[in-house]
């Protein structure tokens, strides 16, 4: 096999500007070098790509897989190359995966006659996993081969909608006339004539999307579907039903037709094999579950089970392992079973090294698309690739590569034939120009190009309209080589204008201003950050996590709470209208307001490709575009108030409806009381505000975003400030139906006009000493109480202290114990003692306040009991026939604060309840214990007091929590040695977690919101909405 022209390939091809020698090998860590080609004879492989071109790549027949592979990413640029294979169809007819362990001499029997298909091997649950636009693109790629094919099924108003992105991707905005004869004249779904009119019409409102924008609307809608990403393979049951067989990121599927039928999660399966036809799915012990122990499916051959064997193996180590699997140590005299394991990058070791590396966004060529960008995105678009000077082009009609061609239409050109020798011989053909010690001087070309660009810009605008670079490493690379003729099709014109007017992709990041250095190992000093680092675009990124954590929040009533309770009969319709007429609306509107906010983040961060530097950075536009459309929502808010006393009326009225709440509570997805869900959306409009006011804080008056959110804030503002005085009663009387699950013994605890004040722990002295007690001040009476006996974590009232006519005094010199204070009523005195000063500061303060209250106050005076109980003998509640059914057991469901007090001896007000539930925050951190070595990524929710903590926050409901009174947050110190930034230390007695943010800003909100919950406030609020007492 002659070897190629060495001038007729460019030499930059597989490089992206300024990075390591190895970046653009998706398989191998950074700074390792691709393996070395093995001895042998070559041979040329044929690949066919996603966007139907096919390249050639001469390699050795000893060469494993991985080495092709390899070279595939390389020739695209494709750093997240681990989610894509090579198929190919084996002696049997089946098409099996390219093995990146064994040679490529033992899979291919004629590789001169098989052609490998580059396709989507991994599938994951959520596209904004993929970092990259390229990445992107190709499976927008696969998508539209699935849709064409039939093996995406789904209903037309999906296929529509997909099909309106391709072909706003493809044609640009749209035109009618335009868009039918495209949409006549190729095909993208079997059925298609149907259908024209309803995909016209969804492509006429994607005006404005460019084509990385419209990818990732396409894969948002495909991600959705049941057969996303399925592969079905044909197999029987026991019975002979006939059925399919396939896998996906979450486990095992059973398809029947196109319908799913079961599922087996990765973490109920225990082990799968295979033994001739069979295939052996072995579940993990269930007492509540009736499948046996081992199920087994009947395949067609030993090797149908094998190759679906083998892609169960890899889809689990990719999707659930943190690391590659290491080999299994070969047997000395014989092995049993298979040695097939998977070769490469998990997916959490490919999302780490994707965000931590440094990658220059190297712009590609979309086959299909005719789209030109404006000039103003030309003009914004910094960087792009420049052709190594010792490229030379290659004519179209003649195969002399020594021609050049100087006319104004240059064709810019690449070798079809990619050589597969060592890197060091491709670089050794380098202009000298471009190496120094070793390396590729690249700065200095960057900055050339940015001052030969500057003038054409200005001088040619008629070339400002583009979408394609020149040069630019592509996927669809076409070639005028003599012998790299595919299908007989000649080389695409890539460039129409002329070698002086080269200009950047728009397709390039703003990120890239000087980062044209090779990173060093020293990432703490040295690295530079992926992501911006401007203030604005971690506040913005605060509105993006806590806007997911809230329209989770809104699932949990619109889709968990309707499913288990609101479509029971129990449930009276009015309730049902109360609450789904008030949240689905939300749910819908905040669904849309989050995807708007995802895609101005990505833009900003440079993740899309397409973003204009300036333009993109900000977010005032889009808050105050949905905060007018939200206003009309938020009318009935101050209502909310009927729906919690109607829930409540409706409990007390059905014993079915109060167990099926009750019922609800205790799943995982109801992570904080339910009535805390229904007054989530009065909670969010304060958060929204307060995002607006940090923003309005940092920008300067002449920003181009300040306009927008001075507008946007004054927006809210009014809002809230007419649902403030409501929003306070409904936390009160959110705080009351709270506590009255809490209490036994109180029948008419939920009365009008009645206040909650604080409760806490408190030492009550008696005859036998003190004795820990829980105390729960309200505006009109306080009640002192003891833990019970029973599983539901509720609290045994022992006494009550009306506070008319009530007096406190300071007795620690008294009775001889610390910080005691005496409460003398009318018709009893108690003596009490707190666990600190500042509790009992705290708590004398209080109770003055509501004695204050209590003498102007006409709420109300009904008694609390209806029987007297005395503190010397274990009480029995006052209703024993109806003990309340409403209660978490113990271990399961929200644990009630007032439990949490009782235990850390801690005390709260209903100011910090409210204050706590007003600071929600949400994001990504790391988490280290005391004696661990390793950080552990968590996406964190901190509410009600407490850190919710989950994997992703695509999660349901949290992994775990941590209650957060009585813990203290602070810095660690140098003696701990966390040599970290931006490292925060919690700790309770011998409890201590350390956690890591991602800047300085988050750093500060999470310090903020956590000493909102650890550390007492110094003034609260009242009903009145006053800043009334501590």
């Amino acid at each position: 096999m002659a070897e190629p022209d060495p001038d007729t390939i460019s030499s930059g091809a597989g490089q992206r500007l300024g990075a390591p020698e190895t970046l653009g090998i998706s398989t191998l860590d950074p700074g390792h070098r691709p393996p070395a080609m093995p001895p042998g004879r070559h041979v040329t492989v044929r690949v066919r790509m996603l966007d139907d071109t096919e390249e050639l790549f001469d390699i050795s027949q000893k060469a494993s897989g991985k080495v092709l592979f390899d070279l595939v990413c390389s020739h695209m640029n494709l750093i997240e190359g681990d989610y894509f294979g090579l198929e190919f169809q084996n002696q049997q007819k089946m098409m099996v995966w390219l093995d990146h362990i064994k040679p490529i001499i033992k899979q291919l029997r004629r590789p001169k006659h098989t052609i490998l298909r580059f396709s989507v091997k991994f599938f994951p649950p959520d596209h904004a996993q993929l970092l990259e636009e390229l990445t992107r693109y190709l499976f927008a790629l696969q998508i539209k081969q699935d849709l064409f094919c039939g093996r995406l099924t789904c209903n037309d108003t999906s296929a529509a909608l997909m099909v309106s992105y391709i072909i706003q991707s493809e044609i640009g905005d749209f035109e009618e006339s335009q868009c039918r004869s495209h949409l006549l004249n190729n095909n993208y779904i079997p059925d298609q004539m149907p259908l024209i009119d309803k995909i016209m019409e969804f492509h006429s409102k994607n005006i404005g999307q460019t084509p990385a924008e419209s990818d990732y609307h396409l894969l948002e809608v495909a991600r959705r579907l049941e057969m996303y990403g399925i592969r079905l393979h044909p197999a029987k049951d026991r019975e002979g039903t006939k059925l399919s067989l396939t896998v996906a990121h979450t486990g095992v599927l059973v398809f029947q037709g196109h319908t799913k039928i079961n599922a087996f999660n990765w973490s109920k399966v225990r082990k799968l094999s295979f033994k001739r036809k069979r295939f052996l799915i072995k579940l993990r012990p269930d007492l509540n579950s009736s499948y046996q122990d081992t199920l087994e499916f009947l395949m067609p051959s030993r090797d149908c089970c094998k190759v679906f064997w083998k892609i169960c193996v890899e889809y689990h180590a990719f999707f659930r392992l943190f690391e590659e699997p290491k080999p299994k140590p070969k047997p000395v005299l014989f092995s049993r079973g298979s040695s097939f394991r998977f070769s490469g990058r998990t997916q959490k070791q490919v999302i780490e090294y994707v965000k931590e590396s440094e990658f220059k966004k190297i712009p590609f060529e979309r086959k299909h698309s005719r789209v030109q960008y404006s000039s103003r995105v030309q003009h914004n678009s910094r960087l792009s690739p420049l052709p190594s000077p010792s490229h030379r082009e290659v004519p179209t009609d003649s195969g002399a590569s020594g021609d050049r061609i100087d006319s104004p239409r240059r064709h810019w050109k690449e070798s079809v034939l990619v050589s597969a020798e060592d890197p060091a011989a491709s670089r050794a053909r380098m202009s000298p120009s471009h190496q120094r010690n070793g390396h590729e001087e690249r700065t200095g070309s960057v900055s050339r190009t940015e001052e030969t660009r500057s003038p054409t810009r200005q001088t040619h605008p008629e070339h400002l309209n583009t979408g394609v670079v020149s040069n630019s490493p592509h996927l669809s690379a076409s070639s005028g080589h003599s012998h790299g003729m595919v299908n007989g099709q000649k080389s695409l014109d890539l460039c129409s204008h002329s070698p002086d007017a080269r200009l950047p992709s728009p397709l390039t990041s703003p990120l890239l201003n000087d980062a044209c250095s090779v990173r060093t190992d020293d990432e703490d000093e040295v690295r530079r950050k992926r992501f911006p680092t401007d203030r604005a675009y971690f506040i913005a990124k605060e509105l993006l996590t806590t806007e997911r954590t809230y329209v989770k929040d809104l699932e949990v009533v619109t889709v968990s709470f309707q499913s288990a309770v609101g479509q029971d009969e129990a449930t009276p319709d009015s309730l049902k209208d109360a609450i789904f007429s008030t949240f689905e609306p939300l749910h819908k509107f905040h669904t849309g307001f989050l995807r708007e906010v995802e895609q101005r983040l990505a833009l900003w961060e440079g993740r899309s490709n397409a973003h204009i530097k300036g333009d993109y950075q900000r977010i005032g536009d889009v808050l105050l575009k949905n905060l007018q459309g939200l206003k009309p929502l938020t009318a009935n808010l101050s209502k909310q108030s009927e729906i919690l006393l109607e829930l409540e009326k409706a409990c007390k009225a059905s014993r079915r409806l109060e167990g099926l709440c009750r019922d609800f509570e205790l799943q995982k997805v109801c992570y904080i009381p339910l009535n805390v869900f229904i007054l989530r959306p009065l909670h969010r409009l304060i958060h929204y505000k307060q995002i607006l006011e940090r923003l309005c804080k940092h920008y300067p008056a002449t920003h181009v975003d300040f306009r927008d959110c001075r507008a946007a804030l004054a927006d809210v503002s009014e809002v809230v400030d007419q649902l403030q005085g409501s929003l306070i009663k409904m936390e009160n009387l959110q705080k009351l139906l709270e506590l009255k699950k809490d209490l036994i013994g109180v029948d008419n605890l939920v009365v009008p006009g009645r206040e909650f004040i604080r409760l806490g722990c408190l030492s009550k002295l008696s005859g036998k000493g003190l004795q820990q007690r829980m105390f729960f001040l309200f505006d009109d009476v306080i009640l002192y109480t003891s833990r019970g006996m029973t599983a539901t974590n509720q609290f045994k009232v022992h006494g009550q202290l009306p506070l008319h006519g009530m007096t406190i005094r300071e007795s620690e010199d008294e009775w001889g114990v610390p910080h005691a204070f005496t409460l003398v009523g009318q018709r009893q005195s108690v003596v009490v003692a707190a666990s600190s000063l500042v509790e009992m500061d705290k708590w004398m303060e209080d109770v003055k306040m509501a004695i204050e209250m209590a003498k102007t106050s006409n709420g109300p005076s009904s008694e609390l009991l209806t029987s007297s109980l005395t503190d010397n003998k274990e009480p029995s509640p006052v209703s024993e026939n109806k003990t309340p059914l409403v209660g978490p057991p113990s271990g399961q469901g929200p644990v009630p604060l007032s439990v949490i007090c009782w235990y850390r001896v801690q005390s709260l007000s209903f100011s910090e309840s409210c204050r706590s539930l007003e600071n929600q925050l949400s994001g990504n951190l790391l988490r280290k214990f005391k004696n661990s070595n390793g950080w552990q990524k968590l996406w964190v929710v901190f509410t009600n007091f407490s850190l919710f903590f989950y994997k992703s926050h695509q999660d349901d409901y949290p992994l775990a929590s941590l209650p957060l009174l009585g813990y203290s947050v602070t810095v660690p110190s140098e003696s701990e040695n966390i040599h970290k930034d931006y490292v925060f230390k919690l700790h309770f007695k011998s409890h201590v977690y350390y956690f890591r943010s991602e800047s300085e800003y988050t750093f500060e909100r999470w310090m903020e919101v956590i000493r909102s919950a650890t550390v007492p406030s110094s003034r609260a609020r009242g009903l009145n909405g006053k800043e009334t007492h501590a």
